[in-house]
């Protein structure tokens, strides 16, 4: 089942790299924060890696409250979905109505990580991530509209191409701070050091 499920994603990857040639893809990066702050983050990342949910876990929460929220940080959150379940759980990120609340989903999903992206059956899978998705009133029948969405898949995958090509992605999360690659540690007092440098 794991073999079947990873040769699907790669055959998606393939199949999405083929057609860019041809047609193109609106992108809908996650954002959160002012537009115009003085202080742009990009985090690739993919729901499944346990990395990406330490540094989540570790950082998001203080940043939100000591620099997003004053409109000194923008935030992005890059979907580079690296198995079929981070990309399902990409697909029910982007279900919520406003990007506050997929924010506080993407932490969530994030907090809980080992309790739905566990064992080899993606429909399993699907039903994990969706329970997490009724704590925040989603509609059950629209998530399952949101994991059929073939247009919303292709942008997700459309975004983990753009990645690679512009940033060489070669493990997640990887992290960038004005357009400048974060090597640090994971921990919040180390980060905010290095953001505290440009104000």
């Amino acid at each position: 089942m794991i073999k079947k499920n990873i040769k699907y994603f790669l055959n998606i990857v393939v199949f999405i790299t083929a057609i860019l040639t041809t047609e193109s893809f609106a992108s809908n990066i996650l954002k959160i924060g002012v537009e115009n702050a003085k202080v742009n983050i990009k985090v690739f990342s993919s729901l499944t890696c346990p990395h990406c949910a330490s540094f989540h876990n570790k950082i998001f929460a203080n940043l939100k409250d000591e620099y997003i929220d004053k409109e000194k940080v923008k935030f992005e959150h890059h979907s580079f979905p690296l198995d079929l379940a981070a990309l399902n759980a990409e697909k029910i990120l982007r279900c919520p109505p406003t990007t506050e609340i997929s924010f506080q989903l993407l932490s969530e999903i994030y907090k809980k990580q080992n309790k739905w992206a566990v064992g080899s059956d993606i429909n399993i899978i699907n039903e994990a991530i969706m329970k997490i998705g009724l704590d925040f009133n989603l509609d059950k029948s629209k998530m399952k509209i949101c994991l059929s969405d073939e247009k919303v898949q292709e942008e997700i995958l459309n975004e983990r191409i753009e990645a690679q090509k512009n940033y060489k992605i070669s493990s997640t999360p990887t992290i960038y701070i004005n357009e400048k690659k974060y090597e640090g540690k994971h921990e919040y007092k180390e980060f905010k050091k290095k953001l505290d440098k440009f104000f």
